[in-house]
């Protein structure tokens, strides 16, 4: 896929740096991130009778895409900004029932009719890569608009509501022989400002690159309280591992 004329520099990040250690930097196979995220699904009340369409915004290679098609829905489009990352995505669709698009999270209501979808799921760290507050609330109308009565809105986002001081801004990745990713944090009052460091071992010697972009923070009851200003029933909304995690229903 051709990458979109964008300035956006959440999509120059992942083109510029991120997109090519994006799967290598969670040390697990395709196979076993399905797995966890179709577990953490099923935690979350997602499934297992899934039987209609489903959208993944900010799909990355499709974790959370193909775990959707697992559990039975039909369609499953699946929306990132990343075409190397799509590219991934469809090499190894292996006949599930999942469409890539290259577009926009922000462009969910153009992707999806009024009431035509019975899940929609942002999940991974997506979430916070809006660029303010008002497009958060936006996706959550436009969310509420796409789904069928009774169908559910799924999220995960890293909350990170409490700032890091000194070296605990300094996060540690994962490393081997040939690759090293640390993150640096700089907290300010509604966003944090994301430092991505690679090391990658040539010809004998060692190559940085890195880039940044920035993060919104996003309060778990902040984000309740919106979904709830919109008609949302929350139905799930506590920690899930190093994320947090939330289901809100359209009555």
């Amino acid at each position: 896929m051709e990458p979109p004329a964008t300035d956006d520099p959440v999509t120059q990040h992942y083109e510029r740096l991120l997109a090519k250690s994006y799967s290598w930097m969670f040390g697990q196979s395709l196979a076993e991130k399905v797995a966890e995220q179709r577990a953490l699904l099923g935690e979350l009340g997602i499934g297992p009778a899934l039987t209609g369409p489903a959208v993944d915004l900010g799909c990355g290679p499709g974790y959370q895409a193909f775990a959707l098609a697992e559990l039975g829905a039909r369609p499953v489009l699946a929306v990132d900004t990343s075409p190397a990352l799509l590219d991934e995505l469809q090499a190894n669709l292996a006949g599930r029932p999942v469409q890539a698009r290259l577009a926009d999270i922000r462009s969910l209501a153009a992707l999806a009719a009024a009431g035509s979808v019975e899940t929609v799921t942002c999940m991974g760290d997506t979430l916070p890569h809006l660029a303010s507050r008002e497009e958060v609330r936006a996706l959550f109308a436009d969310a509420h608009g796409a789904l069928q009565p009774g169908g559910a809105l799924a999220l995960t986002w890293r909350d990170l509501s409490q700032p890091l001081e000194g070296l605990d801004r300094i996060l540690p990745i994962r490393a081997d022989d040939a690759r090293i990713m640390t993150c640096l944090l700089d907290f300010a009052a509604e966003s944090v400002t994301v430092t991505d460091i690679i090391h990658q071992r040539e010809d004998g010697g060692w190559r940085m690159d890195k880039s940044s972009y920035r993060k919104l923070r996003l309060p778990a009851e902040w984000v309740a309280a919106e979904l709830q200003a919109l008609g949302f029933r929350i139905a799930h909304n506590a920690p899930a591992g190093r994320l947090h995690a939330l289901v809100a229903r359209k009555p």
